[in-house]
């Protein structure tokens, strides 16, 4: 296609060129030029090309006066961007006392200032020099003053001083003229400090901004969210921030988890199994069925029963079973306990499940078992092996192998298993 057109300008090219050929054939023009007793003739067309020839000469003789003037500041700029480079590639390799170095040299291009001084900062910060970061950071502001302050505000969040990295981005978060790295490190920031109202306050331009991925919002916004719900003072307070708190984050899975739990802790059992009860009713959650396990309460028989329907639905769900087993373990229903227990263990082993299986061998009086579930637990959470329950010991009155769901399509016919 490109040859086409190519060859179409062309021709208008050369056809534009034939009709003002014969255009100034007709008449090419008269041009007299006299200056102190001297003068000379031609025809416009000459004149024009005369002077372009003589402009193009010029040209010629200025470029070649100023190129060994220029010569010194072209290697300036190209060694500059190839320190640059290779300073960032340093400081991704994590090589960052080259990084430091290289990015140092490259900032001596005025274009280059900027970027490599930032970089060259968080190279030092990195390598834990954060009086060296600072430094550096006070040049880069001179440049880029927005991204030295959020930089500023990292590199104190990294050396225990969070209360300073708030206070610094504390006015531009109040006239709303913060980037999305700065209203990131200002919720990290006042997570640490202590001051989790402006943590949340910080949840909203992130999420409008887009910048950390719907991954990345909403493991920040969780964190945020069960910070400050664990740090409620008093039952009041909690209700009021619980009820302040937008209806998209009161159905984040960790917020309920740390609403209930707190209100579990002041004595509030029925508005934390509610929470959690709706919760899982609109969706289904691992973390929100090991809290309905753990709280408190004295209606642990009829919880029980709720919790062993919903095994119908979710067979394989090995937190439930383990939700199960420890609901048991409260009520002294040993064989019960282990079933499930066993079952948990067998689909997803975890030091939880181990550790309740040892209060079940407690229960009974069997101390040798009980010691090995513990120490099980133990290693699993140090990442060691495990070591397996005699054969003798298992329970065998459950299969503990996955149930195979049935699944069907959207016109109930069941499908095969693949």
């Amino acid at each position: 296609m490109k040859l086409w057109r190519s060859i179409l300008l062309l021709v208008i090219l050369a056809a534009l060129a034939a009709f003002g050929w014969h255009w100034v054939a007709e008449d090419p023009g008269y041009v007299l030029v006299q200056l102190r007793g001297w003068q000379a003739e031609t025809t416009v067309v000459a004149a024009v090309i005369i002077l372009l020839g003589a402009w193009a000469v010029i040209g010629a003789l200025w470029f070649a006066v100023r190129w060994p003037f220029g010569a010194v500041s072209r290697r300036h700029r190209r060694l500059s961007r190839r320190k640059m480079g290779e300073g960032l590639l340093a400081l991704m390799e994590g090589r960052h006392g080259d990084a430091e170095r290289d990015l140092h040299r490259a900032s001596r291009l005025d274009m280059l200032r900027g970027p490599s001084l930032l970089a060259a900062a968080e190279a030092a910060s990195r390598r834990g020099e954060n009086a060296r970061a600072l430094t550096t950071l006070d040049e880069a502001a001179q440049v880029a003053p927005r991204a030295a302050r959020v930089l500023r505000a990292r590199v104190l969040r990294r050396e225990g001083k969070p209360a300073e990295a708030v206070n610094l981005l504390a006015p531009d978060a109040d006239t709303g003229n913060l980037t999305p790295g700065g209203w990131r490190e200002l919720a990290l920031a006042a997570l640490a400090s202590g001051d989790h109202r402006r943590a949340r306050l910080a949840l909203e331009p992130l999420q409008k901004s887009g910048a950390l991925g719907a991954r990345g919002y909403a493991t920040l916004e969780a964190q945020v969210l069960s910070a400050s719900l664990r740090a409620a003072p008093d039952p009041a307070a909690l209700n009021t921030m619980w009820s302040q708190l937008p209806k998209g984050q009161r159905r984040v899975p960790a917020a309920i988890d740390a609403y209930a739990r707190q209100s579990a802790s002041f004595g509030m059992v029925l508005p934390a199994m509610d929470e959690v009860e709706s919760a899982l009713r609109r969706e289904w959650s691992p973390l929100l069925i090991e809290t309905y396990g753990a709280l408190g309460g004295d209606d642990i028989e009829a919880r029980l029963r709720r919790a062993e329907s919903w095994l119908d639905a979710h067979p394989n769900d090995a937190a439930l079973l383990l939700t199960l087993g420890r609901m048991c373990v409260r009520q002294q229903l040993w064989g019960k306990a282990a079933q499930y227990l066993e079952r948990s263990l067998a689909l997803s082993p975890t030091s939880g499940a181990w550790e309740s299986l040892g209060d079940v061998y407690a229960g009974q009086s069997d101390a040798a078992m009980a010691q090995r579930c513990y120490r099980n637990a133990l290693s699993l959470a140090r990442g060691e092996p495990t070591q397996p329950l005699p054969q003798g010991a298992r329970s065998t009155r459950l299969d503990t192998r996955p149930i195979a769901v049935e699944e069907r399509s959207e016109h109930g016919v069941p499908r095969l298993p693949e």
